[in-house]
């Protein structure tokens, strides 16, 4: 017993030799079979423990999805670690203020809105890093009155979702969906040929926010022999498309409407009745922005009626909830909000979310800081 309790002492010189006299005298063992080899292990594991309980805290507030897809082991820190609000069973805010102290950043996703409410519990919060391009969910003004540095998604997902502007515009338009279930029905054998669909070559495109994803979108509908116009809050000066301050004007000059703007106060329901009426009967939207940018009511009953030809949507003003209205058009695809999901992509936002908290806790730029 001796031997043992000299070599725990000198293996640790944090208190672990206390500890383990402790643990030994509550079990009543006095001949505890302990190798050097699982000793030095308790050891160093309480002692990597401790350090950890010593780290900065970045706070998660709810599940995040991509974690989950890559595996948390692949997000550990030598100079943070994690604080998991939803594991708790206190109150949110009494969580919160238990913790304030400790808590540094915020790791945000989607669904997870950053408030002033629980920013002002937390005083200590130096940045918030989010798992999305958008930001609708963080409060930025008063992210700005706190001095609080956010980052995005920067351009981790713009491939991904750009390719799927672009398969979605397509079925819309050739009828891929909608032609597959005829032929799964058995309709094709007994009601003959499905009604053909429309070419995407030379279609008139506009583009809702020509950032980093709608330039993206741009891009490959150029190389199918569209032309490209846009939007934006302002005109890109090295982008020869022709630039419409009005969407309404845009929606009047092209024959498809892509939405990739980001959700604010000034572009929420944006896209009307008054728009998608100029776009009129043969015109087609896609949205892979986010949901509430189109008044979805209007666009409803726009389609009901006849007023646009169809539209290909990744995103929903209620999400899940998604009207009704729309499961029974063929001329409608629908798409859970999985634009920006590929095993590549959760690859590529792993890296970019622990180089920027890495980033903030080494007093270094962050790699994705948003800049208004």
């Amino acid at each position: 017993m001796c031997v043992l309790l000299k070599y725990i002492t000198w293996q640790n010189r944090h208190g672990f030799a206390e500890e383990c006299l402790v643990s030994i005298k509550r079990k009543g063992k006095k001949n505890p079979l302990l190798s050097r080899a699982s000793v030095l292990k308790m050891a160093v594991s309480t002692d990597c423990h401790k350090a950890q309980q010593d780290f900065p805290k970045v706070l998660i507030l709810k599940p995040i999805s991509f974690i989950a897809h890559v595996g948390e082991q692949h997000y550990a820190s030598n100079k943070f670690t994690f604080l998991k609000a939803y594991d708790s069973s206190l109150p949110l805010h009494q969580f919160l203020s238990t913790h304030s102290p400790s808590i540094k950043a915020i790791l945000a996703s989607v669904g997870t809105p950053i408030t002033a409410d629980i920013l002002q519990l937390l005083p200590e919060v130096g940045v918030v890093v989010t798992t999305s391009v958008g930001l609708n969910q963080v409060d930025l003004p008063e992210c700005r009155r706190r001095g609080i540095k956010v980052a995005n998604a920067g351009s981790v997902f713009s491939d991904d979702v750009a390719d799927f502007a672009v398969g979605l515009l397509i079925d819309v338009l050739r009828k891929v969906s909608a032609s597959d279930g005829y032929v799964r029905k058995g309709l094709w054998a007994t009601k003959g040929d499905y009604p053909l669909g429309s070419k995407l070559g030379g279609k008139r495109i506009g583009i809702v926010g020509l950032g980093n994803i709608g330039f993206a979108v741009a891009k490959r509908l150029e190389a199918f022999g569209c032309g490209i116009s846009y939007n934006s809050r302002k005109r890109k000066p090295h982008v020869s498309y022709p630039f419409y301050e009005s969407v309404c004007e845009l929606a009047a000059n092209c024959d498809v409407l892509v939405i990739c703007c980001e959700l604010t106060d000034q572009t929420r329901h944006m896209i009307n009745k008054e728009v998608l009426s100029a776009l009129g009967k043969e015109g087609v939207i896609v949205n892979i922005g986010r949901g509430a940018i189109i008044n979805e009511k209007e666009m409803v009953q726009c389609l009901v009626q006849g007023e646009i030809a169809g539209a290909g949507l990744d995103v929903f003003e209620n999400e899940p909830d998604v009207p009704v209205e729309l499961f029974a058009m063929d001329n409608v695809v629908l798409s859970p909000h999985v634009a920006v999901f590929t095993p590549e992509s959760f690859l590529d936002l792993r890296d970019l979310v622990m180089g920027n908290l890495e980033a903030f806790f080494s007093n270094k730029p962050l790699l994705s800081e948003y800049g208004d």
